[in-house]
């Protein structure tokens, strides 16, 4: 199986070791190596029944390289483990094998290596390894009182996708897409790191909790103006259907894996990049997220041991 997913999968030229041996050797020009590992379950990140092996492995893939653009890095290797039960369809793992590898190839990235195992639950491990190309990292720790906080991306399609989905439908499909495949802007985190940003992070929980981790890390307090927030028509028009509130989709809703910064004040954004709310001291409520101005009284985002 191993073989099949590896067979004529090209390598990139600092990959003097691929797949084949019992590991890779990669080279690591900037001397320094960015390195994030992402779990996928079966029930949890992602169903099987309702999405393609190639659409989960591009998920995964596009997931975990996410992380490694939210430090101001390019990913350039991934080394995948897969554990299925042993009824698994062959071609749901080759399915998943062609996504991860277009996903990593489109990125300027390589699957260079894996393992595979046996399991009760189809589980995917991605670890990804990025380049910073001589620039700092971006931390979570860097933002400062006065800064802006600013986004780019989508927000909220994927958690519409899977409402849409729970509910047994299988449309409108640019909404369940959003669900089974992520867009992140892995591009926008090298250049927001070249544009001076102070921290970034990549939203896969939700905005509210990953600002939240921000705002820890850094001992500042944030606040988001929701006027500020792009809510898409054809959110509006799923929330009306199902009965929900589509900033809540926004504020809350996790996997679509955009990315949020925070920029010194009065500095120009990058393209593309959209000023939501700013960075202040922390007041009496300590290092939170505020919306409007007044805090949340429910958690805001995906904890899995809540």
């Amino acid at each position: 199986m191993i073989a099949v997913v590896t067979r004529d999968q090209p390598q990139l030229p600092d990959t003097s070791v691929g797949p084949g041996d019992d590991a890779a050797v990669v080279a690591a020009g900037d001397g320094r190596v960015v390195v994030s590992v992402d779990m996928l379950v079966d029930g949890v990140h992602f169903r099987s029944d309702w999405a393609t092996g190639e659409q989960i492995g591009r998920r995964a893939a596009l997931a975990s390289m996410s992380d490694i653009a939210a430090m101001g890095a390019a990913p350039t290797s991934l080394v995948v483990a897969i554990s299925a039960p042993g009824t698994t369809p062959t071609e749901l793992i080759v399915g998943i094998g062609k996504g991860l590898h277009d996903a990593a190839h489109e990125a300027g990235a390589a699957v260079v290596g894996g393992d595979m195992t046996r399991s009760e639950t189809l589980t995917i491990a991605v670890t990804v390894l990025g380049d910073l190309r001589g620039a700092r990292p971006v931390l979570r720790s860097g933002a400062r009182p006065g800064d802006e906080v600013a986004i780019i991306g989508r927000l909220g399609w994927a958690a519409a996708g899977l409402a849409v989905l729970s509910r047994g439908f299988r449309s409108p499909a640019v909404i369940v897409g959003a669900y089974r495949v992520p867009e992140p802007p892995l591009q926008a985190g090298v250049i927001a790191a070249a544009s001076g940003a102070t921290s970034m992070i990549d939203v896969s929980d939700g905005l509210l909790a990953d600002l939240g981790h921000i705002a820890k890390a850094s001992d500042v307090s944030i606040n988001i103006r929701t006027a500020a927030l792009d809510v898409n028509p054809r959110l509006v028009e799923v929330a009306s259907a199902l009965g929900k509130d589509p900033m809540e989709w926004v504020l809350t809703g996790g996997d679509d894996h955009p990315l949020v910064a925070t920029f010194p004040h009065g500095s120009t954004l990058p393209p593309g990049w959209q000023p939501i709310g700013t960075v202040g001291v922390v007041g009496d409520l300590g290092a939170t997220v505020t919306i409007d101005g007044s805090p949340r009284d429910e958690p805001g985002g995906w904890d899995h041991f809540r």
